[in-house]
This record gives C-alpha cells, structure tokens and sequence, in this order.
C-alpha cells in the first residue's frame, strides 16, 4: 500500500500530537508523585501518639498556618483538621 504525501503529513502530525499527550501524561504522574511528601503510605495514630498529633494540629492553627499546607504536609486531609476543632 503506497500513501500519497498528503496523507503522510496527516501520519506524522497523528504521531507528532500522541507524543505531545504521552509527555503531558507523564509529567502529571510525576508531579503528583512528587506531592506526596509521606511517601504514600498511610499511617493510623493512636493513643498518646494521636493526642500529641491532634495538639500540634491546635497549635499550627492558632499560629495562622493554612489547613491545605497542614493537610499536604501531614498527610491528611483538610476536613480532618476542621473536624479536630
């Protein structure tokens, strides 16, 4: 099957616009693994560790701190911090 150069251009551009999505696809997943700034994994407090957490929480608050950097920092999320109130 012989293709006419028109039809070659229109291939090319094909090709040319997947690896345009493949490299945007790529850079979301590596910016979003790069968010993760407790390494994915999820932790369950208890006990004295969870009444020392629940304080620092208070007390990051009081100082101003904003409940998305708390909640990306700590890995939680934001309805959380509300609910410790």
């Amino acid at each position: 099957m012989s293709l006419k150069p028109s039809q070659i251009a229109q291939l090319k551009q094909i090709v040319e616009i997947a690896q345009k999505f493949i490299a945007q696809a790529e850079k979301r997943t590596k910016s979003r693994s790069q968010v993760s700034t407790n390494g994915g994994a999820r932790r369950r407090r208890s006990g004295k560790e969870l009444v020392a957490f629940k304080k620092l929480l208070k007390s990051e608050r009081k100082r101003g701190v904003p409940v998305a950097e708390l909640a990306r920092q700590h890995g939680i999320s934001s309805a959380y911090i509300y609910m410790i109130k």
